[in-house]
């Protein structure tokens, strides 16, 4: 006659914990317990934050790290939100939803370029439109944020080096992506690249709306499962040649159309659960 040995209480802990993540991974998008991290200047210093119900409360230490409260809030209203991250790298993907490629075929691997970290501006700051340029378009896109260094990723284990997402604009000088030896100019300018207005962890990254406003006018808006390459396959990809390190960013891609936006226009990105990434475009002193 055989017996079995109980379970030991450390062996059942390691079972219901994995049984847990396994039912994370597959909750609908919103429906994990979610963190608005933001960057705000107040009172004459820089720091992060979690957004709450209209409230910013002080973090020190390394988001990507330790960190803890300090114990000071602000009023949302109080403070000037930033770009949410300074990243060491700005990484983009190009050509990544089939409502974008028009009549171009469906590549075998992402296509990358990258932006500068110059480019990168935050919520309300103006995008400045070069002297020069006369085809200036938006592109709203849903923007990873690295938490942890990535190198040679399996695309299984990917989602475990992302420390959130939040919302980008791609903006592209068009008559100079097509003339251009490279895409230096056309989109990696200063202030081609805004960010904000927080990263947001625990959204499912591979469902999510993605709406892009002009004037108040909805010009593109479509759900990252529509991705060609989805979250996975971007940061494995990307891993195999440049490693990623905390805080810095893949723009995943645009969908459908694009127009061109001139000073004086308002263009909003929003990714659903991040908020509105606001910024009005202005000429060139």
């Amino acid at each position: 006659m055989h017996t079995h040995r109980p379970r030991s209480r450390t062996t059942l802990l390691r079972l219901i914990a994995a049984l847990l993540a396994v039912a994370l991974l597959h909750l609908p998008a919103g429906a994990q317990s979610t963190t608005r991290y933001v960057r705000f200047a107040a009172a004459g210093d820089t720091s992060y934050g979690i957004l709450d119900a209209g409230t910013v409360r002080e973090l020190r230490g390394d988001l990507f790290g330790t960190r803890e409260p300090t114990g000071r809030t602000f009023r949302l209203d109080a403070v000037r939100l930033l770009a949410p991250v300074v990243p060491g790298k700005v990484i983009a993907v190009g050509l990544n939803f089939r409502s974008h490629l028009g009549t171009r075929p469906v590549a075998a691997e992402p296509g990358l370029f990258a932006k500068y970290p110059s480019s990168v501006v935050g919520p309300e700051a103006a995008i400045v439109q070069p002297r020069g340029s006369k085809n200036l378009h938006y592109e709203g896109e849903m923007v990873l944020v690295i938490g942890k260094r990535a190198s040679h990723v399996r695309p299984e284990d990917a989602l475990a080096h992302v420390f959130g997402v939040t919302a980008g604009n791609d903006v592209s000088e068009r008559d100079w992506q097509a003339s251009d030896l490279q895409w230096f100019r056309a989109k990696a300018s200063d202030t081609f690249g805004p960010l904000g207005p927080a990263i947001v962890t625990g959204l499912d990254p591979d469902d999510l709306l993605v709406q892009t406003r002009l004037n108040g006018e909805v010009v593109q808006s479509e759900r990252t499962r529509d991705l060609i390459f989805d979250v996975r396959t971007i940061v494995s990809y990307v891993s195999r040649y440049v490693t990623l390190e905390p805080g810095d960013v893949i723009y995943t891609g645009t969908p459908q159309t694009t127009r061109a936006m001139k000073p004086g226009d308002i263009v909003e990105i929003e990714v659903e659960g991040v908020g509105v990434l606001r910024n009005r475009v202005v000429a060139a002193p």
